[in-house]
């Protein structure tokens, strides 16, 4: 085996990981979890738990959410062209299961209300920060969609946490607690 055959991606020249495998990886890496709602028009809303979600740009702002293929928030996701990606709080782990579930009531069973640009669901009880987007590319991956989106604004809701995965269960990041001051806190770079 030469040097460049050594390093090919796995598809090609190279066996690929089993899916159980890969899955047992990936799950082992911990994330945020987030609830990707949308409608498209004045249809119903959908939406679905998410924790492949990655911040692209600062500037300008984007993102990127992978989303199932054949989804029904999916599709409301590319009909509308928007959708909104809810943080989920510490608290929220209830709401994961849910919007992961299928549930066709999920929405009467949680508070949302629209967004302000796209009116996109906005998870108000559930969520700790809400991104309000509109798509701007797609690229097929698999068995999902990445969805790149452009976040026209974002919501800050007052909650203390934020709602981990990893190791197939839930866990909970809480808020550090600001520093003193004049106390440079604790494990801080700072520029002398």
């Amino acid at each position: 085996m030469n040097e460049r055959e050594r390093y090919l991606p796995p598809g090609r020249g190279g066996p690929s990981p089993a899916g159980g495998d890969f899955r047992d990886m990936m799950a082992a890496f911990p994330t945020g979890v987030s609830v990707v709602t949308a409608r498209s028009g004045t249809a119903r809303p959908w939406g679905m738990t998410c924790s492949s979600l990655c911040s692209v740009s600062v500037d300008p702002p984007t993102l990127l959410a992978c989303l199932r293929m054949g989804s029904p928030t999916l599709h409301a996701v590319l009909a509308g062209g928007a959708f909104a990606v809810n943080l989920l709080h510490g608290e929220a782990e209830w709401v994961a299961a849910l919007f992961a579930s299928g549930a066709p009531d999920r929405f009467d069973r949680v508070a949302w209300r629209p967004s302000g640009l796209t009116r996109s669901p906005a998870l108000v009880e559930a969520a700790h920060a809400v991104a309000d987007c509109t798509v701007e590319r797609t690229h097929a991956a698999g068995d999902h969609m990445i969805v790149v989106g452009a976040v026209r604004s974002v919501t800050h809701l007052h909650h203390d946490s934020a709602l981990l995965y990893g190791f197939r269960r839930y866990g909970e990041l809480p808020r550090p607690v600001p520093a003193a001051a004049g106390d440079p806190g604790i494990g801080v770079d700072r520029e002398e």
